[in-house]
């Protein structure tokens, strides 16, 4: 019986390299692929890569913060228009979001007395008629006072004379400035009464008519419309984490997002954001709100003029992050994931107990 001849075999050193066949021979491991050990290669320079970026990278500290746009000056606030008598409404000259300057005449308020300024008119003049004879009555009395004063020291008139003389005038002295007071208080009736138009304060735009037609009665005090000033200077009022508010002060730089406007903000990298503001920090509160954070109130910084005032109204939501120190990227990550507080910037010295 005859033997087959295999056929088409191939050697054994095409399935096998040499390197493999000797380490087998050796009994060593057998070393990773080829690939492996570029990839292994790759991973260990990206490492070395990151930790120099890291390393070498300058960041930004920042201390963000969500808040609102207002107004620094009290009287460029929303505020109430109120009536300063009472009565009732007689006519509205402006209408819901009407644009008005000042002294534009908003509402007339008359009294429910149509006659009551006549009879406030009447006892106002006789209270000045009554004035007018206490002057009288005053400098007769002064001439008399000096006339028993001359008298007495010349040892012409007795004391009691004198004294009697001196009394009298002091008494009449007190009714004229009684009189006196009395008609002021008559002229401010008069005055408040006569002011029966309220007016706009200052330029700017009616926001809500609080008030009603003819037969709504209204007390002095009582609001009757709501007015929003125009031409106002703005800033935006954030609330700050107790863990960053002790480092941020007055002057600080902050870059600021406003609602409506599209924004890509890079905190730490404040010259490559696009679409936000320059904002400097003002104040910030020494006594923390109700929620735990500090308010910090940002002005417009002149260098780059925030958006106009029909654009950017009062109480537009904002986004804010107040620039603190430079610092290396993998310092501040590190920071971050131990939650410790930033930098103190080097003009602040720490202080300490006695």
């Amino acid at each position: 019986m005859s033997v087959r001849e295999p056929r088409n075999v191939a050697p054994l050193d095409s399935f096998v390299d040499a390197d493999s066949i000797a380490a087998m021979t050796r009994g060593a491991p057998r070393p990773p692929p080829t690939p492996l050990r570029a990839m292994g290669g790759v991973i260990v320079l990206l490492l070395l890569a990151a930790a120099v970026t890291l390393t070498i990278t300058p960041w930004v500290q920042t201390a963000a913060g969500s808040g609102t746009v207002v107004t620094l000056d009290p009287a460029d606030r929303v505020q109430n228009l109120n009536v300063l008598v009472d009565g009732r409404i007689n006519r509205w000259f402006v209408n819901d979001g009407d644009v008005v300057v000042a002294g534009d005449a908003i509402v007339e308020i008359i009294d429910v007395d149509p006659r009551l300024l006549e009879r406030l008119n009447a006892e106002r003049e006789a209270l000045a008629r009554s004035l007018d004879a206490a002057r009288v009555a005053t400098e007769t009395a002064e001439l008399d006072y000096q006339r028993q004063k001359r008298l007495f020291a010349q040892g012409l008139t007795a004391r009691k004379d004198f004294e009697a003389a001196k009394i009298r005038h002091q008494q009449i002295l007190a009714r004229e400035a009684e009189a006196r007071a009395t008609l002021n208080k008559a002229d401010i009736g008069v005055s408040r009464q006569s002011s029966q138009i309220v007016r706009a304060p200052r330029d700017g735009r009616i926001v809500h008519i609080v008030g009603g037609d003819s037969a709504t009665i209204v007390k002095a005090g009582d609001r009757v419309a709501t007015f929003a000033p125009s031409h106002v200077e703005r800033a935006v009022e954030v609330r700050l984490s107790g863990l960053d508010a002790p480092l941020v002060q007055a002057g600080r730089a902050a870059r600021i997002m406003f609602e409506g406007w599209p924004a890509v903000q890079f905190s730490g990298w404040p010259e490559a954001s696009v679409g936000t503001f320059a904002g400097v920090v003002a104040s910030v509160d020494p006594v923390a709100g109700p929620d735990g954070r500090f308010r910090a109130l940002l002005r417009e910084d002149a260098s780059e003029p925030w958006p106009a005032d029909r654009y950017l109204r009062l109480g537009s939501r904002a986004q804010a992050w107040v620039q603190l120190e430079r610092v290396a990227l993998g310092y501040e990550l590190w920071r971050l994931l131990n939650r410790f507080p930033p930098t103190p910037p080097r003009d602040i010295q720490v202080e300490t107990g006695p």
